[in-house]
């Protein structure tokens, strides 16, 4: 394991400071770790001290420097201002906010009660907006925005969807919180366009991580058939995208949603697709703790 970049030139991210939300597990784990490689000084946080504390020191010995961790709930207005105060206390600034948290379960849409709905709802959405106006408001603008080697470049906003964006079968609630998540970024880049501050989304497929061990069995069996390159992603590809969209490249993707999902948005066929159906034939319902 290196502690540079694969692709990127040493140091790209020297000068910035990074904020990644869920970023103790899955890809927001190694979203930290390629801003680290990049050169960036990296916070993560998350509700789980013990998760955050291991994803921060197994990302700190591979780069050989300190990634700070602050446990929060994204969900919570007041949460994710402390959170933003926290990183800007250790940091001296803030350039980048990766809203990764985000989360939902299987179950057929007729049986997704409000209580299900609306946790989904506040997680991806409300969490998304929270951290994104604290951001804004305590880092971004005016006085607050960073000072240094890029004064015209006061913050930029990265939020991580979900494709297919042809509906979501299984997860009815996601599939309307990550399109809402959508379009709310088109409407933040606007928003906050004269301030300089940039919003985009990457809407992720199927990708391997240890977060994907929840699913149902047959769930996991059928990931790759479901993709026409008829594999599941590497949590390096989307923790490349997320560094190029950090670059300043990525300015120029202000507004967009960028699906990175080795074509799954293509894929088409018969309801329920093969490999969501179990034995029975029916949609499986994940048991909730």
């Amino acid at each position: 394991m290196s502690e540079e970049s694969a692709i990127f030139a040493p140091g790209m991210l020297g000068d910035r400071s990074a904020l990644v939300t869920g970023g103790g597990t899955g890809l927001g784990k190694a979203t930290a770790l390629e801003l680290a490689r990049c050169g960036a000084t990296v916070t993560i946080t998350g509700r789980r001290a013990d998760v955050l504390a291991q994803a921060g020191a197994e990302i700190g010995a591979l780069v050989g420097r300190e990634v700070h961790t602050v446990v929060g709930d994204v969900r919570e207005a007041e949460d994710a201002r402390r959170l933003i105060g926290a990183t800007l206390a250790h940091a001296g600034r803030l350039d980048l906010l990766v809203n990764n948290a985000g989360g939902q379960f299987f179950s057929p849409a007729e049986l997704i009660a409000t209580k299900g709905w609306r946790a989904v709802w506040r997680l991806n959405v409300e969490g998304m907006l929270n951290m994104s106006e604290a951001a804004y408001e305590l880092a971004f603008a005016g006085d607050s925005a960073p000072a240094g080697d890029n004064p015209d470049e006061p913050g930029s906003i990265v939020n991580v969807t979900l494709s297919p964006h042809h509906g979501m079968p299984g997860m009815a609630h996601s599939g309307a919180a990550r399109a809402t998540v959508e379009a709310l970024t088109r409407e933040l880049a606007r928003r906050w366009a004269t301030a300089g501050v940039t919003a985009t989304a990457i809407a992720v497929g199927t990708f391997d991580t240890e977060v994907m061990a929840k699913y149902p069995a047959s769930v996991r069996a059928g990931m790759s058939r479901s993709v026409p390159l008829q594999r599941t992603g590497t949590v390096a590809e989307h923790a490349w995208l997320v560094a190029l969209l950090a670059s300043p490249l990525g300015r120029a993707f202000n507004g967009s949603t960028v699906t990175l999902d080795g074509a799954r948005d293509n894929w088409f066929g018969p309801w329920p697709p093969p490999g969501l159906a179990d034995d029975s034939g029916e949609v499986p319902v994940e048991e909730r703790r």
